[in-house]
């Protein structure tokens, strides 16, 4: 198709980037750390670390990983919130030749076994808070090599003492567990301070992040992406951006808030890799959900550039302290991982001056696709252009591209799409086309600028603050219970996350209780995947020759909301 969208480009943004400027993202790295080795480049509660000390570091942590014998292209799992560990063991991973598998830390005993044993890890760098998680699963796995890290160890001896003391003895946020194979973060460093990290010759189709989504299908895998398409990402996004950071007065040093989890696609790329392009300080935030400690850490800086889900907009605005804040260094506000919602953005507006940047995109794009003008200053209630090197289709369930102004699936061709899905060709075939574009499994229209409005979802799929939560995954563990018969899944509004889980359940045990069944799922299921709400129910809807309808359940809530109001 005709790219309409170029028209609607900012003056100085290019049509087109060039991933070849850099072998691989080992090469992008190195040149920041030596480009700006005196500049601050990470910081977590107070504590600073220098590009040229995360060289120094990753560098010694690779050399350690390389020693343990694992093949070039082996998985390493990294399973933290964020804290200064986790930039070093990410550079570690790649610059030893290896690939990073993120993995979320809250994940339950059966969620971990299926990421680590489907991606063939065969190490991972963990927090102590959550290695009895991988003691319960760690014999069904491939894990051969453990580095356990503690929230305290790289914030100095004093307060790094102090703080691992609270955690452990104080907070008791470290759960009682027994690796005994497993080596500790600082020691790892230690032992590799005489040894050399041997450079492995990397080539942009290698793989850098096994990345993993539910997809468009709802069965967890890993979204394979390259070296070319997290370069191609970074700099797209940093072509796209730059309308916004030149905004006078200039910015020379940049920093970024990073409250989004860097195990998260859109934190990875919008906050660590490009970050360390630009030789931004990236600031950690390990709890975004204590606004109030949250807000305290803000009030340290002047900070650039926040990217943020509409649920932590939301709760910043809306709390009394937010107002206080220094926000005339802020030049960019992007919104992604889920709907950016007006009220939100006129709130956020009013108080800070900058609109809500709002854009597309998935863990199979690594992750920007499309997104609204850098130099907005207005809600536009859609994601945007395809920014540069990317083109967007819309496609009827044929997959013939449907008139402008017409709804239908968006499909995405560009460096960043992924290589497929990690192990599962059949599954890379359902979403990808015959000439390069993925499916997103979005419904949306694309309007004569070239802007693009999300209709629909065109899967089951829930969006719970900015995370993919799939009904077949939920139904499948909730019908595991011996007290239930038969259940469904559906999403329903909900003003803080923007959807929540609700389960409709009809029991085999009729002493079942809504208790006993959360307290099920708890175990089960991540925080963000268990369920807010359920109903029982003495049958469910379906179609005639058996299959549950959840749209008829989607409708119920529809309607009852409509009644309501």
């Amino acid at each position: 198709m005709d790219k309409i969208w170029l028209k609607s480009y900012p003056s100085g943004v290019p049509a087109e980037i060039d991933p070849n400027q850099y072998r691989s993202l080992v090469h992008l790295l190195e040149e920041s750390f030596q480009k700006y080795a005196d500049r601050k480049a990470f910081v977590c509660m107070d504590k600073f670390i220098t590009f040229g000390e995360l060289d120094t570091y990753s560098k010694r942590l690779g050399a350690w990983l390389q020693s343990r014998g694992m093949k070039p292209g082996a998985r390493v799992a990294l399973m933290m919130p964020n804290v200064l560990q986790y930039p070093v063991a990410l550079a570690a991973v790649l610059r030893a030749g290896y690939t990073v598998v993120n993995v979320n830390p809250l994940y339950t005993p059966r969620e971990l076994e299926h990421q680590l044993a489907d991606s063939g890890a065969e190490a991972i760098v963990i927090l102590e808070n959550f290695a009895h998680t991988l003691e319960q699963v760690i014999t069904r796995t491939a894990v051969k090599h453990i580095i356990v890290a503690s929230m305290g160890e790289m914030l100095g001896m004093a307060k790094g003492l102090v703080v691992d003391f609270v955690v452990r003895n104080v907070k008791k946020m470290v759960p009682a567990y027994s690796l005994p194979n497993a080596v500790r973060f600082k020691e790892a460093l230690s032992h590799a301070s005489a040894m050399k990290l041997t450079p492995v010759e990397i080539t942009h189709d290698d793989v850098a992040f096994l990345q993993y989504t539910g997809g468009t299908t709802g069965v967890s895998k890993g979204a394979t992406l390259t070296h070319r398409n997290v370069i191609a990402n970074v700099l797209q996004v940093e072509a796209w951006s730059q309308p916004g950071l030149v905004k006078e007065p200039r910015v020379e040093e940049p920093s970024i808030v990073c409250a989004l989890p860097l195990y998260h696609i859109f934190a990875l790329t919008a906050c660590a890799m490009w970050g360390m392009r630009m030789g931004a300080l990236n600031i950690l935030i390990p709890n975004p959900r204590d606004i109030g400690g949250f807000i305290k850490e803000l009030a340290k800086y002047k900070f650039n550039m926040l990217p943020a889900v509409n649920t932590l907009y939301n709760a910043l605005v809306n709390h009394p302290d937010f107002h206080h804040l220094d926000f005339s260094g802020l030049k960019i506000a992007n919104g992604g991982g889920m709907a950016v919602q007006q009220a939100v953005n006129d709130k956020w507006l009013k108080a800070t001056g900058v609109a809500i940047i709002e854009g597309y995109g998935l863990s199979e794009t690594a992750p920007v696709a499309t997104c609204n003008r850098a130099d907005s200053t207005a809600f536009s209630g859609t994601i945007g252009l395809p920014v540069p090197s990317t083109e967007v289709t819309i496609l009827d369930d044929d997959g013939n591209e449907v008139p402008l102004g017409q709804p239908g699936e968006i499909a995405i061709r560009g460096p960043q799409v992924m290589a497929g899905y990690w192990n599962r060709p059949e599954e890379t075939a359902k979403v990808m086309t015959a000439d390069g574009y993925f499916k997103s499994g979005d419904v949306g229209v694309m309007d004569d600028r070239g802007y693009v409005k999300i209709v629909d979802r065109k899967k089951d799929m829930i969006l719970v603050s900015g995370f993919n939560v799939y009904p077949n995954e939920l139904e499948a563990v909730v019908s595991a219970h011996p007290g239930v018969l038969e259940v469904a899944c559906i999403g329903v509004p909900d003003a803080h996350s923007g959807e929540a889980v609700k389960l409709y359940v009809v029991r085999k045990d009729p002493t079942l209780t809504v208790d006993a069944l959360m307290a099920y799922c708890k175990e089960n299921l991540t925080g963000y995947k268990k369920p807010k709400y359920i109903e029982f129910r003495d049958e469910l809807p379906k179609t005639n020759v058996g299959k549950i309808l959840r749209r008829v359940l989607r409708d119920e809530v529809t309607a009852g909301t409509q009644e309501a109001a």
